[in-house]
Protein backbone atom coordinates (compact mmCIF):
# COMPACT_ATOMS: atom_id res chain seq x y z
CA UNK A 1 0.00 0.00 0.00
CA UNK A 2 1.45 3.08 -1.05
CA UNK A 3 1.02 6.13 1.51
CA UNK A 4 0.81 9.66 1.59
CA UNK A 5 1.78 12.42 3.90
CA UNK A 6 -0.53 15.07 4.10
CA UNK A 7 0.58 18.30 5.35
CA UNK A 8 -2.27 20.45 6.21
CA UNK A 9 -4.68 17.66 6.46
CA UNK A 10 -6.62 19.53 8.67
CA UNK A 11 -7.68 22.24 6.59
CA UNK A 12 -10.72 22.87 3.99
CA UNK A 13 -9.07 21.31 1.45
CA UNK A 14 -6.11 19.14 2.94
CA UNK A 15 -9.18 17.15 4.86
CA UNK A 16 -10.89 16.55 1.32
CA UNK A 17 -7.92 14.96 0.23
CA UNK A 18 -7.04 12.94 3.30
CA UNK A 19 -10.72 11.28 3.15
CA UNK A 20 -10.08 10.95 -1.00
CA UNK A 21 -7.09 8.92 -0.09
CA UNK A 22 -8.25 6.19 2.18
CA UNK A 23 -11.34 6.07 -0.54
CA UNK A 24 -9.33 4.61 -2.87
CA UNK A 25 -7.37 2.52 -0.35
CA UNK A 26 -3.89 4.36 0.21
CA UNK A 27 -2.43 5.06 3.57
CA UNK A 28 -2.35 8.25 5.30
CA UNK A 29 0.34 10.37 7.60
CA UNK A 30 -1.30 13.18 8.94
CA UNK A 31 1.24 15.84 9.30
CA UNK A 32 0.94 19.00 11.88
CA UNK A 33 3.10 21.23 13.96
CA UNK A 34 0.70 20.28 17.02
CA UNK A 35 1.12 16.77 17.34
CA UNK A 36 -2.25 16.66 19.77
CA UNK A 37 -4.03 18.45 16.81
CA UNK A 38 -3.10 15.96 14.13
CA UNK A 39 -3.87 13.25 16.56
CA UNK A 40 -7.53 14.64 16.28
CA UNK A 41 -7.07 14.93 12.91
CA UNK A 42 -6.63 11.08 12.60
CA UNK A 43 -8.83 10.00 14.60
CA UNK A 44 -11.47 11.99 12.32
CA UNK A 45 -10.48 9.99 9.63
CA UNK A 46 -10.33 6.77 11.80
CA UNK A 47 -13.73 7.15 12.72
CA UNK A 48 -14.80 8.04 8.99
CA UNK A 49 -12.40 5.18 7.49
CA UNK A 50 -12.31 2.43 10.08
CA UNK A 51 -10.08 0.22 7.72
CA UNK A 52 -7.86 2.42 6.75
CA UNK A 53 -4.52 3.32 7.43
CA UNK A 54 -3.89 6.47 9.43
CA UNK A 55 -0.97 7.09 10.91
CA UNK A 56 0.54 10.64 12.39
CA UNK A 57 3.73 12.75 12.48
CA UNK A 58 4.61 16.13 13.86
CA UNK A 59 6.72 18.12 11.42
CA UNK A 60 7.08 22.20 11.05
CA UNK A 61 7.20 22.81 7.57
CA UNK A 62 9.86 25.83 8.37
CA UNK A 63 12.53 23.36 9.67
CA UNK A 64 11.54 20.48 7.71
CA UNK A 65 14.61 17.89 6.81
CA UNK A 66 14.42 15.03 3.71
CA UNK A 67 15.22 12.76 7.08
CA UNK A 68 12.15 13.97 8.54
CA UNK A 69 10.44 13.44 5.69
CA UNK A 70 12.08 10.16 5.16
CA UNK A 71 10.99 8.62 8.55
CA UNK A 72 7.18 9.06 7.92
CA UNK A 73 7.29 6.16 5.83
CA UNK A 74 5.55 7.94 3.13
CA UNK A 75 5.92 7.78 -0.91
CA UNK A 76 4.44 10.73 -1.61
CA UNK A 77 4.30 13.96 -0.22
CA UNK A 78 1.16 16.32 -0.49
CA UNK A 79 1.49 20.26 0.55
CA UNK A 80 -2.36 21.05 1.19
CA UNK A 81 -1.31 23.89 3.09
CA UNK A 82 -0.90 27.89 2.46
CA UNK A 83 -0.58 30.17 1.63
CA UNK A 84 1.76 29.99 -1.74
CA UNK A 85 2.20 33.13 -2.38
CA UNK A 86 5.78 34.46 -2.06
CA UNK A 87 6.89 31.43 -0.45
CA UNK A 88 10.09 29.17 -1.40
CA UNK A 89 9.46 25.82 -2.54
CA UNK A 90 11.01 24.13 0.95
CA UNK A 91 9.04 21.10 1.43
CA UNK A 92 9.14 20.50 -2.44
CA UNK A 93 12.78 20.72 -2.08
CA UNK A 94 13.10 18.74 0.85
CA UNK A 95 11.24 15.84 -0.34
CA UNK A 96 12.97 15.74 -3.66
CA UNK A 97 16.26 15.50 -1.30
CA UNK A 98 14.52 12.51 0.54
CA UNK A 99 13.58 10.69 -3.22
CA UNK A 100 9.78 10.99 -2.48
CA UNK A 101 7.23 12.35 -5.18
CA UNK A 102 5.27 15.67 -4.15
CA UNK A 103 2.23 17.69 -5.33
CA UNK A 104 0.66 20.69 -4.02
CA UNK A 105 -2.71 23.03 -4.47
CA UNK A 106 -0.49 26.11 -5.22
CA UNK A 107 -2.57 28.78 -6.49
CA UNK A 108 0.52 31.71 -6.26
CA UNK A 109 1.36 32.83 -9.81
CA UNK A 110 4.57 33.59 -8.60
CA UNK A 111 5.41 30.07 -6.86
CA UNK A 112 4.32 27.93 -9.81
CA UNK A 113 6.28 30.27 -12.46
CA UNK A 114 9.26 29.47 -10.35
CA UNK A 115 8.62 25.88 -9.32
CA UNK A 116 10.44 24.66 -13.39
CA UNK A 117 13.77 25.43 -11.08
CA UNK A 118 13.76 22.12 -9.38
CA UNK A 119 12.80 19.70 -12.59
CA UNK A 120 16.91 18.80 -12.93
CA UNK A 121 17.11 17.76 -9.25
CA UNK A 122 13.20 15.93 -9.45
CA UNK A 123 14.95 13.93 -12.49
CA UNK A 124 18.01 13.52 -10.82
CA UNK A 125 16.22 11.85 -8.29
CA UNK A 126 13.83 9.80 -10.07
CA UNK A 127 10.87 11.62 -8.98
CA UNK A 128 7.35 13.08 -9.76
CA UNK A 129 7.00 17.17 -8.22
CA UNK A 130 3.96 18.51 -9.50
CA UNK A 131 2.63 22.23 -8.07
CA UNK A 132 -0.87 23.95 -8.79
CA UNK A 133 -2.55 20.68 -8.77
CA UNK A 134 -6.01 22.23 -8.26
CA UNK A 135 -9.22 24.12 -9.77
CA UNK A 136 -5.99 26.62 -11.31
CA UNK A 137 -3.93 25.23 -12.87
CA UNK A 138 -4.70 21.68 -13.28
CA UNK A 139 -8.32 21.49 -13.57
CA UNK A 140 -8.73 24.68 -15.81
CA UNK A 141 -5.67 23.88 -18.22
CA UNK A 142 -7.10 20.37 -18.59
CA UNK A 143 -10.80 21.59 -19.32
CA UNK A 144 -8.68 23.66 -22.32
CA UNK A 145 -7.59 20.94 -23.68
CA UNK A 146 -10.01 19.19 -23.97
CA UNK A 147 -12.41 22.25 -25.02
CA UNK A 148 -10.03 23.50 -28.30
CA UNK A 149 -8.71 20.08 -28.87
CA UNK A 150 -8.36 20.42 -33.03
CA UNK A 151 -9.19 24.05 -33.28
CA UNK A 152 -7.08 25.93 -35.81
CA UNK A 153 -7.03 29.24 -33.62
CA UNK A 154 -7.62 30.10 -30.26
CA UNK A 155 -8.97 34.08 -29.90
CA UNK A 156 -9.38 34.03 -26.38
CA UNK A 157 -9.81 31.82 -23.29
CA UNK A 158 -11.13 32.82 -19.72
CA UNK A 159 -11.90 31.04 -16.31
CA UNK A 160 -14.02 31.15 -13.62
CA UNK A 161 -14.81 30.27 -9.97
CA UNK A 162 -17.59 31.07 -7.43
CA UNK A 163 -17.80 29.39 -4.46
CA UNK A 164 -20.75 28.95 -2.50
CA UNK A 165 -21.80 31.58 0.07
CA UNK A 166 -21.25 29.03 3.02
CA UNK A 167 -18.41 27.10 1.66
CA UNK A 168 -15.66 26.58 4.70
CA UNK A 169 -13.18 29.94 4.25
CA UNK A 170 -9.90 29.57 5.03
CA UNK A 171 -7.23 31.89 7.12
CA UNK A 172 -4.77 30.88 4.13
CA UNK A 173 -7.21 31.54 1.30
CA UNK A 174 -7.90 34.75 2.33
CA UNK A 175 -4.55 36.16 3.11
CA UNK A 176 -3.75 34.76 -0.42
CA UNK A 177 -6.43 37.15 -2.04
CA UNK A 178 -5.91 39.89 0.03
CA UNK A 179 -2.03 39.72 -1.03
CA UNK A 180 -2.66 40.79 -4.70
CA UNK A 181 -6.46 42.29 -3.77
CA UNK A 182 -5.85 45.83 -5.55
CA UNK A 183 -2.39 45.96 -6.94
CA UNK A 184 -1.37 45.77 -10.41
CA UNK A 185 -1.53 42.90 -12.15
CA UNK A 186 0.20 41.43 -15.25
CA UNK A 187 -2.74 40.29 -17.78
CA UNK A 188 -2.36 39.58 -21.40
CA UNK A 189 -5.37 41.62 -22.86
CA UNK A 190 -6.58 43.16 -26.40
CA UNK A 191 -3.77 41.37 -27.61
CA UNK A 192 -0.86 42.92 -25.49
CA UNK A 193 0.61 42.34 -21.82
CA UNK A 194 -1.04 44.82 -19.90
CA UNK A 195 -1.33 45.93 -16.42
CA UNK A 196 -4.95 45.70 -14.36
CA UNK A 197 -5.75 45.84 -10.83
CA UNK A 198 -6.11 42.98 -9.04
CA UNK A 199 -10.45 42.16 -8.36
CA UNK A 200 -11.21 44.42 -10.80
CA UNK A 201 -14.09 44.76 -13.58
CA UNK A 202 -17.74 43.81 -12.33
CA UNK A 203 -18.65 41.01 -15.21
CA UNK A 204 -21.25 39.04 -15.22
CA UNK A 205 -20.83 35.47 -15.97
CA UNK A 206 -23.49 32.61 -16.84
CA UNK A 207 -22.48 29.80 -14.18
CA UNK A 208 -25.17 27.64 -15.45
CA UNK A 209 -27.86 26.06 -12.77
CA UNK A 210 -25.55 28.60 -10.17
CA UNK A 211 -27.19 31.15 -11.89
CA UNK A 212 -25.33 34.62 -13.11
CA UNK A 213 -22.94 36.09 -10.78
CA UNK A 214 -20.34 38.67 -10.72
CA UNK A 215 -16.64 38.08 -10.95
CA UNK A 216 -13.43 39.92 -11.27
CA UNK A 217 -10.09 39.90 -11.81
CA UNK A 218 -7.94 37.23 -9.97
CA UNK A 219 -4.10 36.76 -10.05
CA UNK A 220 -3.17 32.93 -10.69
CA UNK A 221 -0.90 30.79 -12.62
CA UNK A 222 -3.36 30.86 -15.46
CA UNK A 223 -2.76 34.18 -16.26
CA UNK A 224 0.83 32.98 -17.51
CA UNK A 225 0.16 29.47 -18.76
CA UNK A 226 -2.95 30.37 -20.55
CA UNK A 227 -1.05 32.33 -23.37
CA UNK A 228 2.05 30.47 -23.01
CA UNK A 229 -0.19 27.11 -23.39
CA UNK A 230 -2.70 27.99 -25.82
CA UNK A 231 -1.69 30.84 -28.05
CA UNK A 232 -5.15 33.31 -27.63
CA UNK A 233 -4.55 36.58 -30.35
CA UNK A 234 -6.82 38.23 -27.57
CA UNK A 235 -6.82 37.56 -24.52
CA UNK A 236 -6.40 34.94 -21.13
CA UNK A 237 -8.49 35.91 -18.50
CA UNK A 238 -9.14 34.03 -14.29
CA UNK A 239 -11.91 35.59 -12.50
CA UNK A 240 -13.13 35.01 -9.52
CA UNK A 241 -16.47 35.93 -7.39
CA UNK A 242 -17.74 35.57 -3.80
CA UNK A 243 -21.25 35.03 -2.71
CA UNK A 244 -23.29 36.74 -1.46
CA UNK A 245 -23.08 39.39 -4.48
CA UNK A 246 -22.80 42.15 -1.94
CA UNK A 247 -19.48 40.36 -0.28
CA UNK A 248 -18.47 40.35 -3.98
CA UNK A 249 -18.57 44.07 -4.45
CA UNK A 250 -17.23 45.12 -0.64
CA UNK A 251 -14.14 42.95 -2.05
CA UNK A 252 -13.93 44.99 -5.13
CA UNK A 253 -14.59 48.41 -2.81
CA UNK A 254 -11.47 47.38 -1.28
CA UNK A 255 -9.74 46.85 -3.88
CA UNK A 256 -9.84 50.31 -4.97
CA UNK A 257 -8.56 51.52 -1.57
CA UNK A 258 -5.92 49.17 -1.68
CA UNK A 259 -5.13 50.91 -4.91
CA UNK A 260 -5.71 54.55 -4.06
CA UNK A 261 -3.97 54.64 -0.38
CA UNK A 262 -1.54 51.90 -1.23
CA UNK A 263 -2.04 49.85 1.98
CA UNK A 264 -1.53 46.23 3.03
CA UNK A 265 -4.86 44.91 3.49
CA UNK A 266 -3.72 40.92 4.49
CA UNK A 267 -3.49 42.18 8.26
CA UNK A 268 -7.08 42.36 7.33
CA UNK A 269 -7.70 38.85 6.96
CA UNK A 270 -8.71 37.59 10.29
CA UNK A 271 -11.37 40.57 10.28
CA UNK A 272 -13.25 39.88 6.74
CA UNK A 273 -13.31 36.18 7.63
CA UNK A 274 -15.54 37.33 10.21
CA UNK A 275 -17.36 39.87 7.93
CA UNK A 276 -18.05 37.15 5.54
CA UNK A 277 -19.38 34.31 8.07
CA UNK A 278 -21.61 36.72 9.00
CA UNK A 279 -22.78 37.49 5.71
CA UNK A 280 -22.82 33.97 4.57
CA UNK A 281 -26.87 33.35 5.70
CA UNK A 282 -27.49 35.29 2.24
CA UNK A 283 -26.45 33.89 -1.49
CA UNK A 284 -26.13 31.00 -3.46
CA UNK A 285 -24.70 27.91 -1.47
CA UNK A 286 -23.54 26.42 -4.92
CA UNK A 287 -20.47 26.36 -5.74
CA UNK A 288 -19.65 27.11 -9.12
CA UNK A 289 -16.37 27.30 -12.00
CA UNK A 290 -16.43 28.42 -15.60
CA UNK A 291 -14.13 27.69 -18.09
CA UNK A 292 -14.88 29.24 -21.93
CA UNK A 293 -12.96 29.13 -25.09
CA UNK A 294 -13.56 31.11 -28.16
CA UNK A 295 -11.43 30.33 -31.32
CA UNK A 296 -11.83 29.12 -34.58
CA UNK A 297 -12.59 25.16 -35.11
CA UNK A 298 -11.36 22.37 -37.22
CA UNK A 299 -13.55 22.89 -39.71
CA UNK A 300 -12.77 26.21 -40.04
CA UNK A 301 -15.71 27.78 -38.09
CA UNK A 302 -16.20 30.13 -35.25
CA UNK A 303 -16.91 28.35 -32.00
CA UNK A 304 -17.11 28.88 -28.34
CA UNK A 305 -17.10 26.16 -25.95
CA UNK A 306 -17.99 26.28 -22.76
CA UNK A 307 -17.70 23.90 -19.41
CA UNK A 308 -19.65 24.45 -16.40
CA UNK A 309 -19.42 22.79 -13.26
CA UNK A 310 -21.59 23.24 -10.27
CA UNK A 311 -21.52 21.85 -6.87
CA UNK A 312 -24.62 21.23 -4.23
CA UNK A 313 -24.05 23.22 -1.25
CA UNK A 314 -21.20 21.86 1.31
CA UNK A 315 -19.77 19.87 -2.22
CA UNK A 316 -17.69 22.95 -3.11
CA UNK A 317 -14.77 22.82 -1.16
CA UNK A 318 -13.86 19.12 -2.32
CA UNK A 319 -13.28 20.70 -5.97
CA UNK A 320 -9.66 21.68 -5.87
CA UNK A 321 -8.91 18.81 -3.80
CA UNK A 322 -9.94 16.95 -6.59
CA UNK A 323 -6.71 17.35 -9.58
CA UNK A 324 -4.41 16.20 -6.59
CA UNK A 325 -6.27 13.17 -5.47
CA UNK A 326 -5.75 12.38 -9.40
CA UNK A 327 -2.18 13.40 -9.69
CA UNK A 328 -1.62 11.17 -6.36
CA UNK A 329 -3.03 8.40 -8.29
CA UNK A 330 -1.49 8.80 -11.70
CA UNK A 331 1.75 8.94 -9.96
CA UNK A 332 1.56 5.56 -7.71
CA UNK A 333 0.03 4.02 -11.05
CA UNK A 334 3.33 4.91 -12.91
CA UNK A 335 1.82 7.23 -15.67
CA UNK A 336 3.64 10.58 -14.85
CA UNK A 337 7.55 10.63 -15.61
CA UNK A 338 9.95 12.39 -13.44
CA UNK A 339 10.48 15.54 -12.97
CA UNK A 340 9.25 19.21 -11.51
CA UNK A 341 6.74 21.41 -13.79
CA UNK A 342 3.34 22.79 -12.94
CA UNK A 343 0.14 20.21 -13.45
CA UNK A 344 -0.97 21.03 -16.53
CA UNK A 345 -0.82 18.75 -19.80
CA UNK A 346 -0.25 16.10 -17.01
CA UNK A 347 -4.14 14.28 -16.27
CA UNK A 348 -6.45 14.23 -18.97
CA UNK A 349 -9.43 16.04 -17.93
CA UNK A 350 -11.49 12.84 -17.38
CA UNK A 351 -8.88 11.94 -14.65
CA UNK A 352 -10.11 14.58 -12.47
CA UNK A 353 -14.04 14.47 -13.21
CA UNK A 354 -13.34 10.41 -12.37
CA UNK A 355 -12.56 11.47 -8.94
CA UNK A 356 -16.16 13.90 -9.04
CA UNK A 357 -18.71 10.80 -8.55
CA UNK A 358 -18.82 10.12 -5.47
CA UNK A 359 -19.61 14.30 -4.55
CA UNK A 360 -22.30 16.11 -5.89
CA UNK A 361 -20.66 17.98 -8.96
CA UNK A 362 -22.02 18.05 -11.68
CA UNK A 363 -20.40 19.25 -15.50
CA UNK A 364 -21.59 19.89 -18.74
CA UNK A 365 -20.17 21.23 -21.50
CA UNK A 366 -20.94 23.09 -25.13
CA UNK A 367 -19.54 24.42 -28.23
CA UNK A 368 -21.92 26.81 -30.23
CA UNK A 369 -21.06 28.52 -33.87
CA UNK A 370 -21.27 32.72 -33.43
CA UNK A 371 -24.63 34.67 -33.43
CA UNK A 372 -25.81 34.44 -37.49
CA UNK A 373 -25.27 30.83 -37.78
CA UNK A 374 -27.14 30.42 -34.49
CA UNK A 375 -29.90 32.56 -35.80
CA UNK A 376 -30.17 31.62 -38.90
CA UNK A 377 -29.19 27.56 -39.12
CA UNK A 378 -28.16 25.40 -42.03
CA UNK A 379 -29.13 27.96 -44.66
CA UNK A 380 -25.45 30.19 -43.18
CA UNK A 381 -23.10 27.37 -45.02
CA UNK A 382 -25.18 28.76 -48.12
CA UNK A 383 -23.75 32.35 -48.63
CA UNK A 384 -21.06 33.48 -49.95
CA UNK A 385 -17.53 33.20 -48.01
CA UNK A 386 -17.01 36.67 -47.70
CA UNK A 387 -20.61 37.64 -45.80
CA UNK A 388 -19.93 34.62 -44.03
CA UNK A 389 -16.18 35.55 -43.04
CA UNK A 390 -17.22 38.76 -41.55
CA UNK A 391 -20.20 37.50 -39.49
CA UNK A 392 -18.54 34.50 -38.20
CA UNK A 393 -14.87 35.90 -37.40
CA UNK A 394 -14.71 35.02 -33.84
CA UNK A 395 -12.93 37.92 -31.34
CA UNK A 396 -12.34 41.65 -32.82
CA UNK A 397 -11.16 42.19 -36.65
CA UNK A 398 -11.43 45.25 -38.62
CA UNK A 399 -12.64 45.43 -42.24
CA UNK A 400 -12.12 48.70 -44.37
CA UNK A 401 -13.16 50.26 -48.12
CA UNK A 402 -15.45 52.17 -49.51
CA UNK A 403 -18.87 53.92 -48.99
CA UNK A 404 -21.07 56.32 -50.38
CA UNK A 405 -24.22 57.63 -48.23
CA UNK A 406 -27.16 60.04 -48.42
CA UNK A 407 -28.45 61.86 -45.65
CA UNK A 408 -31.85 62.64 -43.91
CA UNK A 409 -34.54 63.14 -46.62
CA UNK A 410 -35.96 66.11 -44.26
CA UNK A 411 -35.19 68.70 -41.45
CA UNK A 412 -36.61 65.84 -38.57
CA UNK A 413 -35.01 62.98 -40.16
CA UNK A 414 -31.41 65.21 -39.88
CA UNK A 415 -32.37 65.71 -35.78
CA UNK A 416 -33.01 61.82 -35.30
CA UNK A 417 -29.96 61.00 -37.27
CA UNK A 418 -27.15 63.28 -35.57
CA UNK A 419 -28.79 62.24 -32.26
CA UNK A 420 -27.98 58.55 -33.62
CA UNK A 421 -24.64 59.93 -35.83
CA UNK A 422 -25.33 58.50 -38.58
CA UNK A 423 -22.86 59.77 -41.39
CA UNK A 424 -24.32 62.80 -43.88
CA UNK A 425 -24.45 62.30 -47.14
CA UNK A 426 -21.19 61.73 -49.13
CA UNK A 427 -20.49 60.68 -52.66
CA UNK A 428 -17.29 58.95 -51.81
CA UNK A 429 -15.85 58.31 -48.40
CA UNK A 430 -13.83 55.88 -46.59
CA UNK A 431 -15.63 52.92 -44.70
CA UNK A 432 -14.33 51.17 -41.43
CA UNK A 433 -16.57 48.01 -39.04
CA UNK A 434 -14.45 46.63 -36.11
CA UNK A 435 -16.23 44.07 -35.09
CA UNK A 436 -15.79 42.44 -31.54
CA UNK A 437 -17.47 39.35 -31.47
CA UNK A 438 -17.43 36.74 -28.38
CA UNK A 439 -19.77 34.34 -29.12
CA UNK A 440 -22.93 35.56 -26.89
CA UNK A 441 -22.70 39.46 -28.51
CA UNK A 442 -21.43 41.21 -31.30
CA UNK A 443 -20.53 45.08 -30.68
CA UNK A 444 -20.07 46.77 -34.32
CA UNK A 445 -18.46 49.79 -34.35
CA UNK A 446 -18.97 51.48 -37.50
CA UNK A 447 -16.80 54.98 -38.96
CA UNK A 448 -18.00 56.20 -42.68
CA UNK A 449 -16.94 58.92 -43.67
CA UNK A 450 -15.74 60.42 -40.55
CA UNK A 451 -18.96 59.41 -38.63
CA UNK A 452 -18.85 56.77 -35.73
CA UNK A 453 -21.65 55.04 -34.77
CA UNK A 454 -22.27 51.48 -32.90
CA UNK A 455 -24.39 48.78 -32.27
CA UNK A 456 -24.70 45.66 -30.42
CA UNK A 457 -25.99 42.54 -31.81
CA UNK A 458 -27.23 39.66 -29.73
CA UNK A 459 -29.99 37.15 -28.59
CA UNK A 460 -29.96 34.89 -31.45
CA UNK A 461 -33.11 32.74 -31.82
CA UNK A 462 -34.63 29.91 -34.75
CA UNK A 463 -36.12 31.62 -37.87
CA UNK A 464 -33.01 33.93 -38.80
CA UNK A 465 -33.81 36.46 -35.26
CA UNK A 466 -31.49 39.10 -33.53
CA UNK A 467 -31.51 41.59 -31.38
CA UNK A 468 -29.63 45.04 -32.45
CA UNK A 469 -29.34 47.94 -29.63
CA UNK A 470 -28.53 51.64 -30.78
CA UNK A 471 -28.29 53.08 -27.62
CA UNK A 472 -31.15 52.83 -25.29
CA UNK A 473 -33.19 51.45 -29.08
CA UNK A 474 -33.09 47.83 -29.81
CA UNK A 475 -34.85 46.14 -32.91
CA UNK A 476 -35.35 42.95 -33.52
CA UNK A 477 -34.17 42.07 -37.04
CA UNK A 478 -34.71 38.86 -39.43
CA UNK A 479 -32.24 37.67 -41.14
CA UNK A 480 -33.07 36.00 -44.83
CA UNK A 481 -30.71 34.31 -47.44
CA UNK A 482 -32.19 34.89 -50.30
CA UNK A 483 -30.56 33.61 -53.52
CA UNK A 484 -26.86 34.83 -52.46
CA UNK A 485 -27.88 37.89 -50.33
CA UNK A 486 -28.27 38.32 -46.94
CA UNK A 487 -31.42 40.43 -46.47
CA UNK A 488 -32.30 42.39 -43.44
CA UNK A 489 -36.03 43.07 -42.02
CA UNK A 490 -36.92 44.95 -39.02
CA UNK A 491 -40.12 43.41 -37.02
CA UNK A 492 -40.25 45.48 -34.11
CA UNK A 493 -38.81 47.43 -31.27
CA UNK A 494 -38.13 48.82 -28.56
CA UNK A 495 -36.64 51.26 -26.00
CA UNK A 496 -35.30 49.32 -23.60
CA UNK A 497 -37.52 46.88 -22.01
CA UNK A 498 -40.57 48.40 -23.40
CA UNK A 499 -42.40 47.24 -26.30
CA UNK A 500 -42.89 50.36 -29.27
CA UNK A 501 -45.93 50.97 -31.44
CA UNK A 502 -45.10 49.24 -34.47
CA UNK A 503 -46.58 51.62 -36.74
CA UNK A 504 -43.82 54.02 -35.60
CA UNK A 505 -41.37 51.41 -36.15
CA UNK A 506 -38.01 52.49 -38.07
CA UNK A 507 -38.12 50.16 -41.66
CA UNK A 508 -34.82 48.94 -43.17
CA UNK A 509 -34.02 47.99 -46.51
CA UNK A 510 -30.73 46.08 -46.39
CA UNK A 511 -29.20 43.52 -47.90
CA UNK A 512 -25.62 42.22 -48.22
CA UNK A 513 -24.14 40.34 -50.93
CA UNK A 514 -20.63 40.02 -52.70
CA UNK A 515 -19.30 42.07 -56.02
CA UNK A 516 -17.66 40.70 -59.13
CA UNK A 517 -14.16 41.66 -57.05
CA UNK A 518 -15.57 39.19 -54.39
CA UNK A 519 -15.57 41.62 -51.93
CA UNK A 520 -18.30 42.13 -49.41
CA UNK A 521 -20.45 44.77 -50.29
CA UNK A 522 -23.40 46.19 -48.06
CA UNK A 523 -26.63 48.54 -48.71
CA UNK A 524 -28.78 49.88 -45.96
CA UNK A 525 -31.30 52.31 -45.83
CA UNK A 526 -33.03 53.37 -42.70
CA UNK A 527 -36.33 55.32 -42.72
CA UNK A 528 -38.91 56.20 -39.79
CA UNK A 529 -42.43 56.74 -39.67
CA UNK A 530 -43.74 60.97 -40.70
CA UNK A 531 -39.63 61.61 -40.79
CA UNK A 532 -38.84 59.43 -43.83
CA UNK A 533 -35.30 58.64 -44.53
CA UNK A 534 -32.53 58.51 -41.90
CA UNK A 535 -29.36 57.59 -43.96
CA UNK A 536 -28.61 55.31 -46.54
CA UNK A 537 -24.93 54.01 -46.75
CA UNK A 538 -23.54 51.60 -49.27
CA UNK A 539 -20.52 50.09 -50.32
CA UNK A 540 -18.00 47.79 -49.83
CA UNK A 541 -15.28 46.51 -46.97
CA UNK A 542 -12.18 43.96 -46.90
CA UNK A 543 -10.61 42.57 -43.88
CA UNK A 544 -7.80 44.64 -42.82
Amino acid sequence: MTTVLVIGAGGVFGSRLAEGLLRHGLGVVVAGRSRARAEDVAGRLRAAFPGGDVAVAALDTATLTPEQLKATGAAIVADMAGPFQGAEPTTARAAIAAGLHYVDLADGRDFVAAFPALDEAARAAGVVALTGCSSTPALSNAVLDRLTEGWREVVSVEAAISPGARAPKGLSVMQAILSWMGRPVMVFDDGVWTMRRGWSGLYRRDFGAAGVRRVSLCETPDLDLFPARFAPRDRALFLAGMEPWTLHLEGWLLGRLVSLFRFNPVPLARTLLTLASLQSVSGSDRGAMRVQALGVDGQGRAARAVWRLVAEPGEGPVTPSLPALAAIRAIDAGRVAPGARACVGVLPLEAITEEMAPHGLATEAMTERGLYPRAIGSAFDSLPEPIRALHETPGRSLWRGRAMTEGASGPLAALAAWVIGFPRAQADCEAEVAIDADGERSIWRRRIGGHGFASRLSRPREGGRISERFGPLSMGLRLTPEGGRLVYRVEGWRAGPIPLPRFLCPATEAFEEVDAEGRFVFDVTITAPLLGRLVRYRGWLERA
